[in-house]
């Protein structure tokens, strides 16, 4: 198989993987209160840079569900692929997790401020949290597990800050 084959399968899975996780907690994936379990695998990023676009593409296609539609695939759509960004860049899995949790809160805060006029301020904490508890607690603690393990690295073809 080729290497752009296995890239293009690579990315297809990583966003169908994001849009699978997050249609699971659909009723709490998009509005004022989110938690989107699919979050966690930005974390890939911290491993592969070239994740990104794969789970760039995931929030896309589930942006395009969200009550605030429009809106949502552009700005929610930035703020994952800034956050990937950023996290692909760093050197601790810990900080790196805190950029999807400040990206997401300043910028879904807002979107819900503007679009359903929901309170500015809550809005903001509300998706932080959510943010923190998906990515920061339990996605690091998911990936500190399984990048203990030799076979999950080389599955995910780890090649970075590990």
């Amino acid at each position: 198989m080729t290497s752009d084959v296995r890239y293009i399968i690579r990315q297809a899975v990583i966003a169908a993987l994001y849009v699978v996780l997050t249609f699971i907690v659909s009723p709490v994936a998009y509005g004022p209160i989110q938690f989107r379990i699919s979050e966690i695998l930005v974390l890939l990023s911290f491993y592969r840079r070239d994740y990104i676009l794969g789970l760039v593409l995931g929030c896309l296609i589930v942006n395009f569900f969200s009550p605030m539609f429009l809106a949502d695939v552009i700005f929610g759509t930035l703020a994952t692929a800034l956050s990937v960004f950023l996290i692909s860049r760093s050197k601790n899995l810990f900080l790196a997790s805190l950029y999807p949790v400040i990206i997401n809160g300043v910028i879904i805060g807002a979107e819900l401020y503007f679009v359903l006029k929901e309170p500015l301020l809550l809005s903001m904490s509300y998706v932080a949290l959510g943010e923190f508890l998906a990515v920061s607690v339990l996605g690091v603690l998911t990936f500190r597990i399984l990048s203990k393990s030799k076979a999950f690295l080389e599955l995910i073809e780890a090649n970075q800050n590990v």
